[in-house]
């Protein structure tokens, strides 16, 4: 099958578009027919070494989204056919590739409404968004909460979810924020706006980060949380029924080749992306 991986750890360079042997699903696995899998920062991480845990060669793509081919030995959630969407362990072999593993209990259903592979813009930073605004924000109707990286493509959910619970949502730079019960940190906040960001809050208030350390103030009560994402295949079934229900639309800036992964790595590094890159695999 076809697969990008690396080999060594370093910049884009290292990626290798190359063939390698179909995986066989163990007990509790099943593997899937990938039909896309997305970039993000967490896939550049990993292959430049930053985090720890990864075995040489390494295949990126933490979101996936295909339909299961064949099944391991053990209970079977899913029948061979079905469409499903999961967020892989970061450390296991990713779904730049035609097939991937899963674990079984790691997946839910795909949503019908939209292309399969778009699937695989949600899982991660759904995940991200959800746990930010809901599990650590405790975002409440009627408060009001400031946005930074509402552009971002953790952002473009995290937005889409604080309307939903009927929040007063202010997006950074776009309004005078003032008073505000929860301010969320979805992208690099810059020196010199930290104190801006801290007088916007309430005392009392709360301040979420996905981005980096969050700021805090003891003094007027106001605390930070940091979010490292976690797996959780429930939250993602609840974000796969908003997107079935078109309480949640997918974002979607490009569509490339698994081919061309390499290059998407290394224009990440330069210069960002415009959003949501989703990745798609071979069908042949």
């Amino acid at each position: 099958m076809h697969a990008v991986r690396f080999h060594e750890f370093g910049g884009a360079e290292v990626l290798r578009h190359e063939d390698v042997d179909v995986p066989v699903p163990g007990r509790g696995e099943v593997r899937l027919r990938v039909a896309g899998t997305s970039f993000n920062d967490l896939d550049a991480a990993l292959r430049s070494g930053t985090l720890p845990g990864v075995r040489l060669p390494h295949t990126p793509g933490v979101d996936v989204a295909g339909t299961v081919d064949a099944l391991g030995p053990g209970r079977a959630r899913f029948p061979v056919g079905a469409a499903v969407v999961g967020l892989l362990p970061s450390a296991a072999p990713g779904a730049a590739a035609q097939f991937v593993l899963a674990g079984a209990d790691d997946l839910t259903g795909a949503p019908r409404q939209v292309p399969l592979a778009d699937v695989a813009a949600l899982p991660l930073v759904g995940l991200t968004a959800w746990q930010a605004v809901v599990d650590h924000g405790r975002l409440r109707p009627g408060e009001r909460v400031l946005v930074h990286g509402a552009g971002s493509a953790v952002g473009h959910y995290a937005v889409q979810l604080a309307r939903e619970v009927s929040a007063d949502v202010v997006l950074a730079g776009t309004a005078t924020a003032a008073s505000v019960d929860l301010a969320l940190v979805l992208a690099p906040l810059p020196g010199d706006r930290t104190q801006a960001l801290l007088a916007a809050v309430r005392d009392g208030g709360r301040i979420v980060s996905t981005a980096g350390p969050a700021p805090r103030d003891p003094t007027r009560g106001i605390r930070g949380v940091d979010v490292v994402v976690r797996r959780d295949t429930d939250q993602l079934a609840d974000l796969v029924a908003r997107v079935c229900t078109r309480e949640l639309r997918l974002h979607v800036a490009e569509r490339v080749p698994l081919v061309d992964l390499p290059a998407v790595h290394a224009r990440a590094a330069v210069a960002g992306l415009p959003g949501k890159v989703v990745v798609l695999a071979p069908t042949a």
